[in-house]
């Protein structure tokens, strides 16, 4: 029986009409929720072996022909032009503009990747009774850069990316086996514990994103995270890239169960 999804056309319709511009977080559940990357063909060689080597941050689940906007194998119809709340432009490695519509910067020669997002694995820590703090008040997931190197390709290098939970101490191995069964989103954390080891000085002043603070009883924990490209742009400084807001995602029409490796 075919899956209902005329709703993810509804929330996609207000996103591009302006009608929801802020973050997706807890949006369309049991939907995978994709993070978004565009570069010029000449370059998108070089990002798809960035990825592959770098599967944790960077997990494809979808790469455009040259020029189109629509991702056919995961929303077909939609457009990845105007259908994310709010993007990002980086020119020469510096953060130039923040939109709710790249219409304007769209290009001929432009491939767009959707990578796989922590906001799919998050519905598995809720149906297993783990709270998510970020949810629950409203916020963005909390991301730092890190001191961890992504494994470089051509001319893209730079940090890994993680996003954070607070999570209850007795609930630490259930998040992880609850996550581990996404690794097309992230999959199992990158680090449970002292977020010193990863380079992060203050666990309350994250890079992007908001900060939900750790509490009494609960354990930081990171997992790898879609925003990496962004840092590698920074890094990289290739001419012209394209990327989501942190936090505002590509609703896909691709059901959770779809990306569960088991």
């Amino acid at each position: 029986m075919p899956i209902d999804t005329s709703h993810l056309r509804e929330i996609r319709a207000d996103i591009r009409a302006g009608r929801f511009t802020t973050v997706t977080a807890g949006l369309a559940p049991g939907f995978v929720q994709a993070n978004l990357a565009v570069l010029p063909k000449e370059e998108a060689y070089d990002f798809l072996l960035f990825c592959q080597r770098n599967p944790r941050p960077c997990p494809v689940i979808e790469v455009t022909d040259v020029g189109s906007p629509e991702p056919v194998a995961v929303a077909p119809g939609a457009d990845l032009r105007t259908d994310l709340p709010r993007y990002r432009i980086y020119k020469d490695g510096v953060l130039a503009d923040e939109v709710t519509d790249v219409t304007p910067f769209w290009r001929d020669d432009l491939v767009a990747f959707l990578l796989g997002c922590s906001f799919t694995f998050e519905w598995a820590l809720l149906d297993a009774g783990i709270p998510i703090r970020h949810i629950d008040e409203g916020k963005n997931v909390a991301m730092w850069k890190t001191s961890i190197a992504c494994r470089p390709a051509g001319r893209f290098h730079g940090p890994m990316v993680v996003s954070m939970r607070p999570i209850p101490t007795a609930m630490v191995s259930k998040a992880v086996t609850a996550s581990a069964r996404f690794p097309n989103a992230h999959g199992a954390p990158v680090h449970v514990g002292d977020p010193a080891a990863l380079g992060i000085a203050d666990v309350n002043k994250p890079d992007w994103g908001d900060s939900v603070g750790v509490r009494a009883g609960e354990v930081p924990v990171f997992w790898a995270c879609g925003v990496t490209p962004q840092a590698v742009a920074l890094a990289s400084k290739p001419a012209f890239m394209i990327t989501h807001s942190p936090g505002h995602m590509f609703i896909t029409d691709l059901p959770n169960h779809e990306l569960a490796a088991i």
